[in-house]
């Protein structure tokens, strides 16, 4: 597993979205706008499923994933590899439902998570453009 540096950290939890990228048995890709997600320690990353239809059969099918996201302002990016895990009982799937239905409240709009994705990062690349992009960081 690898671990995720402080910058990379920083800037996962000041990005309001995340692309979540997920392909296929057969490679198929797909990429989904990701809003409800937190980081759980340095190696790991949680996702709220609330509406996943094809990325949920990528993840069931094929549990390798990826997550991409950037600052638009100073153009730093990151893209973080993963094994996937789903969990649709038990304390952090209950906490994650809980989190989600308080974000919902607030927002004025019913939402309601239907799983606790588990995402075990593998591998970091940095995406920003210049010499450092493709580079594996972690």
């Amino acid at each position: 597993m690898a671990k995720m540096p402080e910058n990379v950290k920083s800037m996962f939890k000041h990005q309001g979205i995340v692309v979540f990228s997920t392909a296929s048995k057969d490679g198929v890709p797909n990429a989904v706008p990701i809003g409800a997600k937190k980081i759980i320690d340095d190696e790991t990353i949680l996702i709220s499923d609330q509406y996943f239809g094809k990325t949920l059969k990528n993840i069931t099918e094929n549990p390798i994933a990826g997550i991409t996201f950037w600052d638009l302002k100073s153009h730093e990016g990151y893209q973080i590899k993963g094994t996937i895990t789903i969990e649709t009982q038990g304390k952090r799937f209950e906490d994650t439902a809980k989190w989600i239905e308080k974000i919902g409240k607030a927002k004025n709009k019913p939402l309601k998570s239907k799983g606790a994705v588990i995402f075990k990062i593998t591998d970091i690349y940095c995406v920003t453009s210049g010499k450092d992009a493709g580079k594996k960081i972690a």
